[in-house]
């Protein structure tokens, strides 16, 4: 058994080194992996292994929590539009089209044929979101639409895993089934919602005193685990559970440091579970149907996108909503998903499960490819100069040519002070409790995290910052902290506040605009008092 995880993780690390020289995503190189290990070990029949598929599924459990860190009751307002409309109206179209065609031209089983309509009307919120931000264009217009209907279809995951549920639920009446499920899904609801709202704040306000990484991350972990328990518990799916929590916490001034300690958790089960659907890739099967893949897979993605661009030439230009369409046009990780658990529950077979699941893995291999040119591409059906129209909200992640700090202590507050008298907008990171808890009296925007983690100064989009100061008084992590500032803003003017000259030579190879020797300048302040004398 040692021998086939040593093999696993050299393998998967060596195709995702090599995949990402094509900007390939890893989840490809996970099912790669899978497949190489099934083959080379014999372990085909590894979809018999009910402890693997438990751990895998946690890697779901994950995602599904930090999707729902991104769905805060006050980010849906903003995008209401682009959300429940647009997102809406894509989600339940798709759904019905796709699940007629399984239905009546295919002679598909209707349950299946539902599960499979609501699994092509996904796109991948993973790839499309990290590709558009590396890109600059989530802001952008046609970025604004794409987010708001990735967004919807997160939300559209739930219901379909609920349906996933109750398809597999046998020899028993419907409308039991569903009163009993509601009254369950009600009670799992509001009873998480009431613990979010009255218990989490204070919970995570006494794991932060203790100033322990390691107790913050098992509070987490626990309430993670608790919550998707729970859910499972009342029959429904870990992830409903691990989403509600992820919704609690959002609302909390603990999200973004949240988010940055469950991502390597999340990364490296997501990996598990895309091992174990490689694992299961059947080429026999897929040889007996290279034909059908290959006349599917374009035929849906010209669907899906005339579908979207459809809804949405009706509210917007129509360069936008094609260059739209073609960032949603592939079917994502979800879909993976769900194909899956629709096989271990016994609603699709084996040889339509291979066949769906090879389709959705080459539209995610595709998609890279074609958000990389996808100007060029919508210049050869609708040529027309981009606008390249940016929208920014005051949300914490919309910022932009607005100003860091790192430290909100005595001196953090006082730069604050003259940054607000001057009227520069400014975002503040702090890991001491009690100063979060005084900004918070004060309205100013100061959020809880370890500025050490380049995911927590990502989420304040610090690229986009026109500077960044940071004021940690004597840190042990400021040397850590500036190369992680370094690495992420090489051209944003960069001041820092060091005790000692010892700790400005030691940051003298990095791309530090100013740095601040507070005993230098002092000694000199106090000189030039003497010389006054």
């Amino acid at each position: 058994m040692l021998e086939i995880i040593i093999f696993t993780i050299l393998i998967s690390t060596i195709l995702n080194l090599f995949l990402r020289q094509f900007n390939i995503p890893t989840i490809i190189g996970y099912i790669a992996t899978g497949t190489i290990i099934a083959y080379g070990f014999g372990l085909h029949d590894v979809k018999h292994n009910e402890e693997l598929k438990e751990i895998a599924e946690f890697g779901v459990v994950f995602l599904m929590f930090t999707i729902g860190l991104e769905f805060s009751v006050k980010h849906l307002q903003r995008m209401k539009k682009e959300v429940f409309i647009y997102g809406g109206l894509q989600v339940v179209l798709t759904t019905v089209f796709f699940t007629s065609i399984a239905y009546y031209i295919f002679n598909i089983e209707i349950k299946a044929s539902i599960i499979i309509g609501a699994a092509f009307a996904l796109s991948s919120t993973a790839i499309v979101l990290k590709l558009l931000n590396e890109n600059r264009d989530i802001n952008k217009l046609y970025g604004r639409k794409v987010l708001g209907v990735l967004l919807f279809q997160d939300i559209a995951v739930i219901p379909i895993l609920l349906m996933i549920t109750l398809f597999s639920i046998k020899d028993q009446a419907v409308s039991s089934i569903l009163l009993l499920t509601s009254l369950k899904a009600v009670a799992l609801i509001v009873g998480l919602l009431m613990v979010g709202k009255y218990l989490l704040e204070p919970f995570f306000h006494e794991v932060s005193k203790t100033k322990s990484n390691e107790i913050f991350i098992s509070s987490i972990l626990l309430i993670v685990i608790g919550s998707s328990f729970i859910a499972h518990k009342l029959g429904f799916s870990y992830s409903l559970g691990a989403f509600m929590a992820g919704m609690m916490i959002s609302e909390t001034h603990y999200k973004y440091q949240v988010e940055a300690d469950l991502i390597p958790f999340r990364d490296l089960l997501l990996g598990i579970f895309f091992i174990t659907v490689g694992m299961q890739l059947d080429f026999a099967i897929i040889y007996e149907n290279i034909i059908t893949i290959s006349l599917l897979l374009p035929a849906l993605i010209v669907i899906k996108m005339l579908i979207i661009f459809g809804i949405l030439r009706f509210a917007t230009d129509k360069r936008t909503a094609l260059k739209s369409s073609i960032a949603l046009f592939q079917l994502g990780e979800f879909a993976l998903v769900i194909f899956e658990l629709s096989f271990a529950r016994g609603i699709l077979d084996a040889e339509l499960a291979q066949i769906l699941i090879v389709i959705v893995v080459i539209s995610m291999i595709m998609t890279p490819f074609v958000l990389k040119n996808i100007s060029q591409i919508a210049d050869l059906l609708y040529k027309e100069q981009d606008e390249d129209i940016c929208f920014h909200s005051k949300h914490d992640q919309d910022m932009t040519n607005h100003v860091v700090l790192i430290g909100f202590g005595r001196l953090g507050r006082h730069i604050a002070k003259l940054l607000q008298k001057e009227g520069y907008e400014f975002i503040a990171i702090e890991h001491d409790i009690k100063n979060i808890k005084e900004a918070q009296k004060q309205g100013l925007p100061v959020v809880f995290g370890n500025a050490a983690q380049a995911n927590i100064l990502e989420s304040i989009n610090i690229r986009d910052a026109s500077a960044v100061i940071i004021s940690l008084g004597n840190s042990q992590k400021l040397q850590h902290i500036c190369e992680v500032v370094n690495d992420l803003t090489h051209n944003t003017k960069t001041i820092v506040r060091v005790s000692k000259i010892e700790e400005k030579e030691a940051l003298e190879e990095l791309n530090l605009t100013h740095v601040i020797v507070e005993t230098q300048n002092t000694a000199m302040a106090m000189f030039q008092e003497i010389k006054k004398v």
